[in-house]
């Protein structure tokens, strides 16, 4: 029976991912660099940045570092301003608060986190959350999952993980945890063939749970 659920963020409590690639993709254009949604995405399952590619075109690290801030600045401006809500999932949150514990491990800064999250109330239903740096490696390496099951004193077979992407499926994956992928149309092309289960929306988790 399973007693502690690991959420990711974006993409599943909050629908940040394609501002967040095109925070990248239009920073790369003002460097002349074309940025597809396939090489993303490409690069996003390895958990690398997608500035690989400036460097690749012989930028200096002064430059891309440049770029990084640039690309920061972009997308807080676009989570701020943008509807990233996903619908219900409040709701869907504070009901399963009444079963299991629960927290979020995320490959997000913890400055974007806090934006995001400021008045959503979603955060309330979690006992911890975990950003980018809070934990030894990123995402698609198991540190981020090992480190939220420590914080719940569990064992593997106790959780689960709720993801929409592959880095994060194999992150899971690698961690002994049980992997549910909620759909998001951004990372449908990856391959979720390691993962338990395959939902279209948060609502069906509990059914799943039970």
């Amino acid at each position: 029976m399973k007693k502690y659920i690991l959420f990711d963020n974006d993409g599943v409590l909050v629908e940040t991912e394609k501002w967040y690639f095109r925070a990248n993709q239009e920073v790369l254009k003002s460097m002349n660099i074309h940025l597809s949604e396939q090489r993303y995405l490409e690069i996003m399952v390895k958990g690398q940045s997608a500035f690989l590619l400036a460097e690749e075109e012989g930028f200096d690290p002064v430059a891309v570092e440049k770029a990084r801030d640039e690309r920061n600045r972009l997308y807080q401006h676009y989570i701020q301003t943008e509807d990233i809500q996903i619908k219900g999932v409040k709701e869907i949150l504070t009901h399963l608060k009444k079963s299991y514990k629960m927290g979020i491990v995320t490959s997000s800064r913890r400055e974007d986190f806090e934006l995001i999250h400021a008045k959503r109330g979603l955060t309330e239903n979690m006992d911890f959350v975990l950003c980018s740096g809070e934990y030894p490696r990123s995402k698609p390496h198991p540190d981020p999952y090992l480190k939220g099951l420590e914080f719940f004193g569990g064992k593997e077979h106790e959780a689960i993980v709720v993801e929409d992407s592959q880095r994060g499926l194999e992150s899971a994956h690698s961690a002994g945890i049980d992997c549910v992928i909620v759909h998001n149309h951004f990372t449908t092309s990856h391959d979720f063939s390691k993962a338990q289960h395959i939902i279209n929306t948060l609502e069906e988790l509990e059914g799943l749970l039970k």
